[in-house]
């Protein structure tokens, strides 16, 4: 492959960074950790943004910087937008990601979105009307069916954070004879607990009419508040007897007790934030939100957590894993070093041995 192929063009619009030697140390080591080269360019006016914009775009895909509710038109090569602060998404055609909220570590994040789109394109699908209702499918090679895997992001359920989270385990996954389903699901303020259960559910089950999917070896995987959605979703496919049912739920630090969660305030207050109400106003949603209240669900689980995640996580899987397994449920923990995203790094000790316990479940070796 040549050099230029693996060469990304950031481009920052006036008055966008505080100190640019920070700002290229931190893209130096996030290109250097891809095997990647960069271009930057700290455009001085606006036309000289439109030039350095036309050049990038003569290369393929960029990433553009450009200012805290600016707008922009992307051209056809596409761009990832990064906001260092909160906005709302830009939703506009050719803005392939929108990465905001996330301070200067979102150039980072958006270093990876390239990374994982230039060398392992997916399809963006859409499960239903609104533009946040959609998946992006990778189909891995050879031949059908194949069993397929369900990611769901984490996040705290805030909108700052979107299924780019996933694109690691993603290419990882599919590169291991999955077919993978990750998932964008909605976040605003109206009716947002209602909306992110219809949304995964209605995920999971269009999942499975992926011509090249068997429906019949599903696994859903969620981390951290994507690990409750995840473990709801798998429990309502049972209860409703949907015509998807996942044969083994898996959660990634996920947030298991939402009743502890709120008590504890983890994430400054998520779950009330994201549910609309304490655990003592509302406790009937908690209890049907929660995947420690739900127990059991009638489906094969797997609770990973890293030792050295945060400590109220870790001890809200051993927890669940404790409950679920003095019920019928069968269910399987896996502990291993690492911080909270080593569960989803294709790289981490912890995230192959996952990985290998989903293959003895759904990919079981023949004879």
């Amino acid at each position: 492959m040549t050099e230029s192929a693996r060469r990304l063009d950031v481009v920052f619009a006036p008055g966008t960074v505080a100190h640019r030697g920070t700002t290229a140390e931190l893209l130096g080591r996030a290109l250097d950790a891809r095997g990647l080269t960069g271009e930057l360019t700290f455009a001085a006016d606006t036309a000289d943004l439109q030039r350095a914009v036309r050049t990038a775009a003569g290369r393929g895909e960029f990433v553009v910087v450009p200012g805290a509710g600016a707008s922009f038109t992307a051209p056809a090569c596409g761009a990832i937008r990064v906001d260092f602060g909160d906005c709302e998404p830009d939703r506009s055609d050719g803005i392939r990601a929108h990465i905001h909220g996330r301070g200067l570590d979102g150039l980072r994040f958006a270093v990876d979105s390239w990374y994982h789109h230039r060398f392992h394109t997916g399809r963006i699908v859409h499960y239903g009307d609104d533009p946040d209702q959609r998946a992006e499918l990778r189909v891995p090679d050879g031949t059908g069916p194949f069993p397929v895997a369900v990611l769901i992001h984490g996040g705290y359920w805030r909108p700052r954070w979107e299924f780019d989270l996933m694109d690691g385990l993603a290419v990882d996954l599919t590169a291991r004879g999955y077919v993978t389903w990750n998932v964008e699901y909605r976040r605003r303020a109206a009716d947002r607990w209602a909306a992110m259960t219809s949304d995964v559910a209605a995920a999971l089950q269009a999942a499975g009419t992926v011509p090249e999917v068997d429906p019949g070896r599903v696994v859903i995987l969620g981390h951290s508040a994507g690990g409750q959605l995840a473990l709801r979703a798998a429990a309502d496919a049972v209860a409703d007897r949907a015509a998807i049912r996942p044969a083994l739920a898996v959660s990634l630090a996920g947030v298991l007790n939402l009743r502890l969660a709120d008590e504890r305030r983890l994430g400054e207050g998520a779950v009330a934030h994201a549910v609309g109400g304490r655990w003592a106003e509302d406790r009937a949603t908690y209890e049907r939100s929660s995947p420690l209240h739900r127990l059991p669900l009638g489906v094969p689980q797997l609770v990973a957590c890293a030792l050295g995640d945060e400590p109220d996580l870790l001890e809200m899987s051993r927890e669940y894993h404790a409950t679920a397994a003095g019920t019928p449920d069968d269910v399987t923990r896996i502990e291993g070093p690492g911080d909270h995203f080593a569960v989803i790094d294709p790289a981490s000790e912890i995230w192959r041995r996952i990985a290998g316990a989903i293959d003895a479940r759904i990919r079981p070796r023949t004879a």
